[in-house]
């Protein structure tokens, strides 16, 4: 049984940083991608980042994050990590990643319950 969990989100003043972290258990292997995603309150989701977990390449879906928020992760430890620095009050939202098992970036079968990060002016 897969299982993503999310956590590292709070309540920042803007400008300052938050890291979070994704661990996603129940994939035995590193054939898999994983992805960041956000959603602010009658927001479409926008994707953030993709990472292959197995050869490291990243999609960045950039726009207003791009500069700002970087995408990694720890194969040993299941996890993926997103960096988020010079927050910004629009960037308060809930942030979710998933598990891709077609490595496609794509289609994801596994999602997290998501955590949620407040920037404040």
């Amino acid at each position: 049984q897969v299982q993503v969990e999310e956590s590292g989100g709070g309540l920042v003043q803007a400008g300052g940083s938050l890291r979070l972290s994704c661990t996603a258990s129940g994939l035995t292997d590193d054939d898999y991608a994983m992805s960041w995603f956000r959603q602010a309150p009658g927001k479409e989701r926008e994707t953030i980042s993709c990472i292959n977990m197995r050869n490291g390449g990243s999609i960045d879906y950039g726009g207003s994050m791009r500069g700002r928020f970087t995408i990694s992760k720890d194969n040993a430890k299941h996890t993926l990590t997103l960096q988020m620095n010079s927050l910004k009050p629009e960037d308060t939202a809930m942030y979710y990643c998933a598990a891709d098992v077609d490595s496609l970036c794509y289609e994801y079968s596994y999602w997290g319950q998501g955590t949620q990060v407040t920037v404040s002016s």
